[in-house]
């Protein structure tokens, strides 16, 4: 890929960015009730009011990295919906569970009561991440205090008693290491040391390096498969919930871990990340007969419990843009470039809708529009914006750099 290429690259994405951007603040904005619609119909209509607290706070964090790291996002209205989305996440996501502890809803009526409950952590996480967003772009100590209160019971949840997540221990149960797990706590670790100083960097290296730790027990037999399930001593699961693998997540954990090697200086984590998480779900994970990443996949090719698994999605495309161009601007390998040249292909002439805006989410295995609704209550502001974002910002540092 010429460097002509790479700036017309840069240019689609950026109008690309603009687009989806658009498409949300016209929509998605309840100006009666605060929060956000998620559930968008393909030309902008809302088909269903509630409100998903991971998708809120993935929208505010969203609204508030553009506005505090993008000149051209840097608006009244965009600053306006984060901190609107920020005081209805405040006000109504919080709910107080057995133990006395806060747990947050899942799902809240239109007007902000608690709907529905998840015994995971992910509502939790993306809380986190819109509090400590918002409070880097408004000042707000309290919301940063917040935040970090609700990752220190997150870590007593994951680290050392699960029970305040609601899930009884059943007899046949056998605790799992899953990979959207320490994945997940990783993003956390980053976002929240993002410039806040040494003292909290120190704070959290020693959660940075076990999340790690529980990263690279997924890679299994021998090297040659990232496993999306393992057991808590690292050993492969049995059944298929064991031979799962799931190509998107895989990816996306490669990326993180190239940001964690970037951060401390650790190159051999870089190279586990390029080579592990980044080239080898592509070499199972792409359909060479029709393209585009599976979503799900057994690793004896056994067809996954999932009966989904042959679709193509739309965040585990994204997931592979911003690795392979990652990986490429820290490597500058051709191939890896050349992958990311076949992903981008893929990817610009199947998801986006030219006419409506914003991109479809799901596709056929032949790549035809199976679902045309832009949002659901999977589907957000996240996904496709932070990957434009950051491919954006990879692409100019590659361009400034050429040479």
């Amino acid at each position: 890929m010429s460097v002509v290429m790479l700036e017309k690259c840069r240019e689609n994405i950026q109008k690309q960015l603009d687009n989806v951007v658009d498409f949300w603040l016209k929509y998605s904005h309840d100006r009666v009730h605060g929060g956000f619609f998620t559930c968008i119909g393909r030309d902008g209509n809302i088909y269903d009011e509630l409100k998903y607290v991971w998708l809120q706070g993935r929208q505010v964090w969203m609204y508030c990295r553009l506005y505090r790291t993008m000149d051209r996002f840097h608006k009244p209205e965009i600053l306006e919906a984060a901190v609107a989305g920020g005081a209805f996440l405040r006000k109504f996501a919080r709910v107080s569970n057995s133990s006395g502890q806060w747990k947050c809803a899942f799902c809240l009526t239109r007007d902000g009561k608690a709907l529905k409950v998840q015994r995971t952590i992910f509502s939790e996480c993306f809380y986190i991440m819109a509090m400590d967003e918002l409070s880097k772009v408004t000042g707000d100590k309290d919301m940063q205090l917040e935040a970090e209160q609700m990752m220190e019971q997150l870590i007593y949840w994951v680290q050392v008693d699960p029970s305040g997540l609601g899930r009884p221990q059943l007899p046949g149960e056998v605790p799992i290491n899953s990979l959207s797990v320490p994945m997940m706590l990783m993003c956390l670790v980053q976002q929240i040391t993002e410039g806040r100083g040494q003292e909290v960097s120190q704070k959290y290296k020693e959660l940075g390096i076990w999340c790690v730790q529980q990263i690279l027990q997924h890679i299994q037999r021998a090297g040659t498969a990232i496993l999306e399930n393992v057991s808590v001593d690292g050993s492969e699961l049995p059944g298929c919930q064991g031979r799962l693998q799931n190509p998107g997540h895989a990816l996306e954990a490669g990326w993180f871990l190239m940001l964690y090697g970037a951060q401390w200086g650790d190159k051999e984590i870089q190279r586990t990340a390029i080579r592990n998480f980044v080239e080898l779900p592509y070499q199972y994970g792409w359909d060479k007969e029709h393209g585009g990443l599976f979503y799900f996949l057994d690793v004896d090719g056994h067809c996954p419990t999932q009966l989904e698994w042959s679709m193509k999605l739309w965040w585990p495309h994204c997931e592979a843009l911003i690795a392979f161009l990652m990986a490429y601007n820290h490597t500058r390998k051709p191939e890896l470039l050349e992958i990311f040249s076949e992903v981008y292909q893929y990817t610009f002439s199947h998801f986006p809708d030219a006419e409506n805006g914003e991109w479809f989410g799901y596709l056929t295995q032949e790549g035809k529009v199976a679902l045309d609704f832009k949002g659901g209550p999977f589907k957000g502001f996240f996904h496709v914006p932070r990957c434009l974002y950051m491919c954006e910002r990879i692409l100019d540092d590659l361009l400034e750099n050429k040479d």
